[in-house]
């Protein structure tokens, strides 16, 4: 088995024996690949705003933001572009190179799509990468955001095929594959990952890298989110998994996505400054900064920017 040829056919099976190779033996493979690639001691930095908060029809039983849920989340309608822009200049004052936008909506009208492309314009007059993570799109709302200049859609598979069914039944896998499909196909990045620690298996961990990997293009940027449970929810108080297991879910990634960005996600401040950096050695390349993720915690910026000091990691541009 090749592991430095990009391939689009991987099996369970094989992802699997991935995740059972001695961790030294793993961490190896995944540094070497990842060298081959990218910058081995820079690491990109992004920032996510929730511009739309609460109040979202789907039922997915890790979120905080589900109308299905108690969660003390305070709601508020989209953001004034004023509110965004100035968010933005704080995000690029600290170093980000990359602004993400998120919206909790099942799938943006076509009224509300105007008013994102809007705030995506405003965002590259800073000239900033922009991301967004809106729902649903169909065809012609991803040819709009594209033209507004949207550089990446993130939407992501959250698990396995054979896991989805226990995370939410709103909104089905194949769903999220005719977005990622229609966000290709207008010509936009994809930004595309998953949650560990849903009660998953390490089977469906394998499964979800898999499909990810077999997507007939690989995703420019993979986020591995831990979970972050949240209080409400169905899955606060859900069995965690172990920190050396995001390591190698980050490697395994790295493995059978060569030329991806993977970024270490929501869940780091789980994470000691040695377990994250165990993941950058797998092949990690970017996170996100700044203390809120939408509605949960994130390390500090001055934090992040201390532990980049003593790895030796200097931020990157995109």
């Amino acid at each position: 088995m090749s592991e430095q040829r990009t391939r689009h056919d991987w099996t369970v099976d094989e992802a699997m024996a991935l995740f059972a190779r001695p961790l030294n033996d793993l961490l190896f493979a995944a540094q070497s690949i990842h060298r081959a690639h990218h910058a081995p001691n820079a690491v990109q930095i992004s920032t996510l705003l929730s511009i739309k908060t609460g109040g979202c029809p789907e039922d997915c039983k890790y979120c905080p933001q589900s109308v299905h849920y108690d969660t003390g989340v305070d709601m508020h309608n989209l953001l004034p572009l004023e509110d965004v822009v100035t968010a933005a200049e704080r995000a690029r004052a600290a170093g980000a190179t990359r602004f993400c936008m998120g919206a909790a909506w099942r799938s943006p009208t076509n009224s509300q799509t105007r008013k994102v492309c809007e705030l995506v314009r405003a965002v590259k007059d800073l000239e900033l990468e922009t991301c967004a993570t809106l729902g649903m799109l169909t065809e012609e709302q991803a040819r709009a955001l594209a033209e507004a200049g949207l550089d990446y859609y993130n939407h992501n598979l959250d698990t396995s095929p054979e896991h989805y069914g226990e995370v939410i039944t709103t909104r089905t896998y194949q769903d999220r594959l005719d977005t990622l499909a229609h966000v290709r196909d207008a010509g936009m990045k994809v930004c595309c990952g998953g949650i560990v620690g849903m009660g998953e298996s390490r089977k469906d961990r394998a499964g979800l890298l898999v499909q990810l990997a077999n997507l007939p293009e690989h995703p420019e940027s993979v986020p591995i989110n831990n979970l972050v449970q949240a209080q409400g929810t169905p899955m606060y108080g859900a069995e965690t998994i172990s920190p050396l297991e995001t390591v190698r879910c980050i490697a395994v990634a790295r493995i059978l996505m060569p030329r991806s960005v993977i970024r270490l996600s929501a869940g780091r401040t789980d994470l000691s400054e040695e377990a994250q950096a165990l993941c950058f050695l797998a092949g990690a390349g970017s996170i996100f900064c700044g203390d809120r993720l939408l509605t949960t915690p994130n390390p500090s910026f001055d934090s992040d920017m201390a532990m980049f000091d003593e790895l030796g990691i200097a931020p990157q541009a995109s």
